[in-house]
């Protein structure tokens, strides 16, 4: 039988390593950072574990792209919903749902990211904790015009207030359909902010 071609190696690498990164989210989540080791990650994606350390360093390299990629994935939604929403009340409201929908469908990745953070080496800690401020501070920005009455601290509250409420699915799993919990984690967000929400577009985009 003729070898993979080094090409062909290459096509393969990014699923072999998005395999590794859900299998280590799935088990971190179930029995936490260090009760795991590179072996187990292996075994849950099916790979030896030798092959794990041909797209990672060590398990902290593995713990750092899981969290990068979940903030990133946040970040990402907030620059394109700042850079699109047409008024205040639609930024905020799309803000609130892009957070609801990666919570749910990220969940696994975001819990690792709220229970594993501070076993980061230092450098990235710091790095993650500078990116989760400034889009804390995207809140606040398109909050404020909305919430005149608020005090700067208090605004900070309610942001803060409005992702823990969001957030609170990553501890609990409530059995409720995906869309239902949306639904709920949307309205209690928006109230935690004191802001009626923006109606939410048709499936058609009418």
């Amino acid at each position: 039988m003729t070898a993979p071609s080094p090409a062909t190696r290459r096509r393969r690498d990014p699923e072999r390593r998005e395999r590794i990164l859900t299998a280590a989210a799935e088990l971190t989540a179930r029995r936490g950072f260090h009760a795991i080791g590179m072996a187990d990650i292996g075994a849950e994606a099916g790979i030896v574990g030798s092959g794990v350390y041909r797209h990672f360093e060590n398990k902290d390299a593995i713990l750092v792209a899981l969290l990068d990629r979940v903030m990133g994935r946040l970040q990402d939604g907030a620059a394109a919903i700042l850079a699109a929403g047409p008024d205040d009340r639609t930024t905020l409201s799309g803000l609130i749902r892009d957070h609801v929908r990666v919570a749910i469908e990220d969940r696994t990745v975001l819990a690792v990211y709220h229970r594993e953070i501070h076993n980061l080496p230092e450098e990235d800690r710091r790095r993650l904790r500078r990116l989760q401020r400034h889009y804390l501070e995207d809140w606040v920005h398109v909050l404020a015009p909305l919430r005149p009455d608020l005090a700067d601290g208090e605004l900070r509250l309610a942001v803060h207030a409005a992702i823990g409420a969001v957030q609170s699915t990553l501890f609990f799993r409530s059995g409720l359909a995906p869309e239902r919990l949306a639904e709920l984690l949307d309205g209690m967000a928006h109230a935690c902010l004191g802001v009626t929400p923006n109606p939410a577009p048709s499936v058609n985009g009418e």
